[in-house]
Order: structure tokens, then sequence, then C-alpha cells
């Protein structure tokens, strides 16, 4: 079978791999869709980020779908044949973590395409994928692009849960890529009254607009664009920063009103922040760090029609083409998601 492997960046390949056959409890899956993730962009454009390094080759991807073609013994509810959303996160279930219900701390962690630990965590962008069966959740009536979604969907929902009561809350949402646009899908469905989204770049920002966010500013023609809701202490309750950039998260900082709440989803690196501030406006700081219970609820809110990720979704080229996949999902003038199609028949 064919796989998307990086080496180092800049250096990605499609290489040949074996062919696994499922053990017990798992499920072997002909993969129909994987999505292009930002993570996957900062190893492909950077070799890795923060302190996070390439230290061998390793395949790529997290957030894919496929359709099931062999059951290994004792699995039940799934069947050949089925189209399954695969959650990249297996935790090892047995952990001080994962006891507590923490499973997305887990310290054994197994996560697709992770190069955190080493060796690394080998990811999902092959043409054959052998699963846990508890990773793969039936998505009928999706299709296997909206499908892939659901990995970060539920980063999304997991940030929504960790930034609390949402109904009739002011929400700034900084960085417009998917996280972000997920972000507002996902505060808008949790009650959130009024959204405000900024970014770079005019495209992100259009698609922002267009699935729902109130009021959008593109901070490179006017930097001093959240100035206006700094008045009186600041103006939103909720603040997800999805940029991971320092900048952006200094001037939403500025536009809260005290005793709001930050959600920090970006991953750029470590930042400076302004404690006077944050201690003066007794402001909330809650990191929120990838998934897991969610996944099933992602899938669920996409087959009900109560979130609608469809125009988030702005290419899809063959497992052939895959760098050009990547290098169009780097190009924020033109993509929001885009995705491999590894089954012509996804």
């Amino acid at each position: 079978m064919k796989a998307v492997v990086i080496h180092q960046a800049k250096d990605l390949r499609i290489e040949d791999r074996e062919v696994e056959e499922p053990g017990r409890s798992q499920v072997q899956i002909r993969l129909a869709t994987g999505g292009v993730c930002g993570s996957d962009l900062h190893y492909y454009n950077h070799g890795g980020f923060g302190a996070v390094r390439l230290k061998q080759p390793m395949i790529l991807g997290h957030e894919v779908s496929g359709r099931i073609t062999k059951l290994g013994e004792s699995v039940q509810g799934l069947s050949v044949g089925d189209l399954v959303a695969v959650s990249p996160s297996r935790p090892c279930r047995s952990c001080r973590f994962c006891s507590e219900g923490r499973h997305n701390q887990c310290l054994h962690m197994r996560f697709y395409g992770s190069a955190m630990p080493y060796p690394h965590i080998q990811g999902a962008f092959r043409e054959v994928l052998v699963a846990d069966a508890l990773q793969c959740i039936p998505a009928g009536g999706l299709s296997a692009g909206e499908a892939a979604m659901a990995e970060p969907l539920s980063v999304t929902l997991h940030a929504t849960r960790r930034a609390g009561e949402m109904l009739g809350k002011r929400v700034l949402v900084t960085g417009c890529g998917p996280i972000g646009a997920l972000s507002i899908l996902a505060a808008r469905r949790a009650g959130a009254a009024e959204i405000v989204a900024t970014d770079l770049a005019q495209f992100p920002l259009d698609l922002a607009r267009r699935i729902g966010a109130d009021r959008t500013l593109n901070m490179k023609d006017e930097p001093d664009g959240l100035a206006n809701y700094t008045g009186d202490k600041g103006y939103f309750d909720v603040f997800y920063e999805c940029s991971g950039a320092q900048q952006a998260l200094v001037a939403g900082i500025g536009a809260l009103r005290p005793c709001g709440i930050i959600v920090q989803l970006g991953l750029g690196g470590d930042m400076t922040l302004p404690m006077m501030q944050i201690t003066a406006k007794e402001l909330e700081l809650r990191g929120s760090f990838r998934f897991h219970e969610e996944f099933p609820v992602a899938v669920r809110l996409m087959q009900s029609g109560l979130i609608d990720v469809k125009p988030l979704i702005t290419h899809t080229l063959p497992l052939a083409r895959a760098e050009e996949a990547f290098q169009i999902a780097s190009d924020r003038s033109q993509a929001m998601k885009a995705q491999i199609a590894f089954d012509a028949a996804g």
C-alpha cells in the first residue's frame, strides 16, 4: 500500500508500506479521505513546531475516514462496508489521567502522526489502516470528506467545553483557519450571541462571515481593529485564540472584559503574556489540547445537520497529488481545508 511520509521539511514522499491485518478488537479500513491539518503543515513546512522536531521518517495524518474491509475477533457494532470516522486518539486507558477521565492528557497517548514521543507515532495517511474498533464511529449519511472533519471539529468542541457557559456570550476568535472557523460553528451551536473574528488574510475572513461570524476584521489592513472593543475595560466574554501568535493573544486580551475567559488553541510556541492585564481584569487563561469523548459528538452533530462543515472543504486532491494538497493547504489566500482522496470511490 501507499503512505504519505515526511522525512524532513519539504521532503514529503509517497512510499510503500506493508498492509497490516486486524487483531482482536480491531478493524481494517480502506482509507477514503484524509484532511491536511495545521500540525501536518508544521512538519511539512518547518520539520516540526516549537520543541517538537522530526527525528525519523513519519507517516503523516490524523483527520481520516474510510470504509471497513475486515473485522477482527470480538468486534461488535461495526460491519464490513461501513463508512467510519476514525478518531486518532488512542489513550492507554490505565494511567492516572485516563483513570480520572482526562484521556486527552494520557501519559502514553498514541495519537496518529505525532513526533512528540520518540519513536514517533506513525500517522493515518495510508491506503489501508488498522484501527481499534473503539476509534471508529459509524458515519452513515455523511460524505467521506465530512466524516474526516470529525477530528478538527472535536478539537473545537473540547475548547468550547473548556470555555464553559456560552449562552448569550460575546465571543472573539483570532485566527480563521480551520480551527478558528470550526470554533465559530461550535460557539454558535453552544449559544454565543455575538461572534467577531480576526485574521491577516481576507479569504478565511470571508468564509468566517459566510459560516456565521457577525463581524470580521482584517488585522493586516486594520492593525488597531480591536481598539473599538477595549473601552470600559473590554467587551468580549470569551476569547478563542486560534492563531498561536503573540500579537493576536495580546490584542485579544485587551478586548476582553473583566472575568473573561481566554481559551488557547493555537500552537505557535511559547508566548509572553501581559500579566498585569490578566491580573487586574481577573481573566482566566485556559489551555485546550486535543479531545477524546467529543469525537462521537462531533459525528452526531454533523449527521443531524446541527453543524455543517461542508463550506470549509475547499480542495480535494488524489493521493498521487498529496504534496500539492500540502502546498495548497499552506496558501491561506485560497484554501481552508484541503483533503486527500485515498479511495477514488470515497
